[in-house]
């Protein structure tokens, strides 16, 4: 049963995730077009696009998809954990607390 709950929880956030990704890269690229008049570069990495642009849409949009991302699936593992009375599995307690952490040694 708890390897049901865990096959849930992947499903679930993936699909958060994904949706979350999806809708914003349509909004950066809605974003994009009307901030430079041009579309987003569709590879960055091709030479004929120029330097500046390549490292602003990288940076612009790994950032903003990222946190889309985060944020989607924290909304899911909330979700998640009222329905089931616990987070899932891959992110309970992790021991991030200051006092909890070991001391670094040198």
């Amino acid at each position: 049963m708890a390897s049901d709950k865990s096959k849930f929880w992947s499903v679930f956030s993936l699909v958060a995730a994904l949706g979350a990704a999806a809708v914003a890269k349509k909004t950066l690229n809605t974003s994009w077009r009307a901030a430079t008049g041009k579309n987003p570069p569709a590879n960055p990495a091709d030479p004929d696009v120029d330097l500046w642009e390549a490292v602003a849409w990288a940076a612009v949009s790994g950032t903003a998809i990222a946190i889309a991302r985060m944020l989607a699936t924290r909304k899911a593992a909330n979700y998640y954990a009222k329905s089931t009375g616990h987070l899932p599995p891959d992110l309970r307690k992790d021991n991030q607390d200051a006092d909890a952490a070991d001391a670094p040694t040198t």
